[in-house]
């Protein structure tokens, strides 16, 4: 037996193969490279959703969302720009610079401006319809109408301005879009974005814009409305501008051609760039934008109004002074001077003269025990002033006056006065910051004063009102941190006050902070948070 052999080894056993290195080189450089072009392609797709192939393969895997309706109030930031403004601004650009800025504009508007950089730019001034056509599905919207427009005062811009709608409004929208009407974008009412801008070989801007309200439409002489509808999915291989160069070239023939007939026939020979009048003539027709009206509702009139407490309710109780005291101790107890709330003060002004017994309404200062009406009383009080009353007429609802007491309630509609405070003296309340307006929302405010503090970006300002962001951090935004960072703050400033500026920054703490009167909560998880300013100015 031979002891220098090991049982577990193989006399006959294979020979080992040799690890071929290079071929495993080659293997780990092409996944390398496979996760590097991986990487690459997910931040070009991605980080530029306005080229045609990268907006395909987001719509495909539903990482985008179609274009939304803001409203006027949740309108991105932006700056209002007239039509010299707006030359300005691309005639000294170039090329690539001008390629960069549609890039920009185009991609902020299929991200809903969620991650804008800047001010969006929004379009306003006076432009005259010369060429209206329909959206097909070789354009960039494919449902709805586009119109060339220009610029009244000024001859060096072109805008087209789109009307996304569904199919079955086009046959009024055709109707109405017709060439001489004007078109007047005010910063009140319109919300026109510019999504593209073009240098013509003539030296002119050809701009695009689109409304963000998608609202209602109609003329001032005319009848019948269509309501735009947001474009359900973009055909950006279709190219920027709508119309194209040679489109635009047969407009304009047609234009100088029908300009030269008028002047032939009224005997006048037209001079190029001289205008018979600096300003141009108010229009005969003009297009614009309504709101659908909202119903009106009347309170109710419970019978506390008229100082008839319910069943198992207590009066409003006040300490009385320590006169009334003193008088109380004697017998004599004098009632009180009848105070109008500021609720009941907006009735008593509305209401007819009593033609019979008044009615005493109940004031705050009312003594302690409580005060029982007869049945009987009531029912003569009743009896009485159903024999005496009159038929009054209905009169037209009249607009407010501006000078309101200091009692009246406010709301935010705008031009309301209610009581102010200095800094740290408001009523007692529970203060709360931008992260617990989610919870506010989802529970409501329980009949309770709510204030609300912060540090907030101004993104519209107005006569008497404001709309507010919460100011973020980048850590934040990237962490998720911070729930309120979803909401829009709408401030209501008393009357005599001055808002903050657009771009501003805000600063509310417990000293001076604002006064919560409503928190609602969108679809889309957008929190529109009313407030109003009650803290008396520095």
């Amino acid at each position: 037996m031979d002891y220098g052999v090991s049982p577990y080894d193989e006399p006959y056993g294979r020979p080992r193969r040799g690890i071929n290195y290079f071929a495993w080189t080659i293997a780990m450089l092409l996944l390398t490279g496979f996760a590097l072009a991986a990487w690459l392609g997910s931040f070009y797709i991605f980080d530029q959703p306005e080229r045609p192939d990268s907006y395909r393969i987001l719509q495909r895997l539903h990482k985008i969302d179609p274009p939304k309706r803001f409203q006027l109030t949740a309108a991105p930031p932006g700056e209002f720009l007239n039509a010299k403004q707006l030359y300005d601004r691309h005639i000294g650009m170039g090329s690539a610079e001008l390629a960069r800025t549609n890039a920009e504009l185009v991609r902020n508007y299929i991200r809903n401006y969620q991650l804008v950089r800047g001010l969006v730019p929004y379009v306003v001034g006076r432009y005259t319809i010369v060429a209206a056509r329909e959206l097909g599905p070789d354009d960039v919207f494919s449902s709805g109408m586009v119109v060339l427009a220009n610029a009244l005062d000024s001859g060096e811009l072109l805008m087209e301005h789109l009307y996304p709608a569904n199919p079955e409004t086009l046959p009024l929208m055709k109707q109405t879009l017709n060439v001489g009407l004007e078109i007047k974008l005010e910063r009140t009412h319109d919300i026109s974005a510019l999504i593209h801008a073009e240098r013509l070989a003539d030296g002119r801007i050809l701009i695009t814009a689109v409304p963000l309200l998608y609202g209602s439409y109609t003329v001032t002489r005319g009848l019948g409305t269509f309501r735009l509808e947001p474009p359900l999915s973009l055909n950006l291989a279709a190219g920027w501008p709508l119309f194209k160069a040679e489109e635009r070239a047969t407009i304009e023939q047609r234009i100088v051609e029908a300009r030269q007939k008028i002047a032939a026939a009224q005997g006048v020979v037209p001079i190029p760039g001289l205008s018979p009048t600096a300003t141009p003539p108010p229009a005969d027709n003009q297009l614009v934008r309504v709101e659908q009206a909202r119903p009106v509702e009347t309170p109710a009139l419970s019978p506390k109004a008229f100082g008839v407490q319910g069943k198992g309710e207590k009066l409003a109780q006040a300490t009385p002074s320590s006169k009334r005291r003193k008088a109380a101790r004697k017998g004599k107890v004098e009632s009180p001077a009848p105070a109008v709330t500021p609720a009941r003060a907006v009735v008593a002004q509305n209401s007819p003269a009593p033609t019979s017994t008044p009615v005493t309404v109940a004031s705050a200062a009312t003594p302690k025990a409580p005060v029982a009406v007869p049945a009987s009383t009531i029912a003569t009080a009743q009896a009485s002033a159903a024999t005496t009353a009159t038929p009054v007429p209905v009169l037209p609802a009249q607009p407010v006056p501006a000078d309101t007491s200091a009692g009246t309630l406010a709301s935010n509609a705008g031009g309301g006065s209610w009581k102010t405070f200095p800094a740290g003296k408001m009523p007692l309340g529970r203060l709360i910051g931008t992260g617990d307006l989610r919870d506010v929302a989802e529970h409501g405010l329980a009949g309770e004063r709510v204030y609300l503090k912060g540090q907030f970006v101004v993104n519209f300002s107005d006569a008497n009102r404001a709309v507010l962001r919460p100011r973020t951090r980048l850590a934040d935004k990237v962490l998720h941190f911070g729930g309120g960072s979803s909401a829009r703050i709408i401030v209501e400033f008393p009357a005599g006050y001055t808002p903050p500026q657009q771009g501003a920054v805000v600063s509310r703490d417990e000293m001076r902070p604002f006064e919560i009167t409503e928190v609602r909560k969108q679809e889309d998880g957008q929190l529109n948070v009313f407030v109003r300013e009650i803290m008396q100015p520095k």
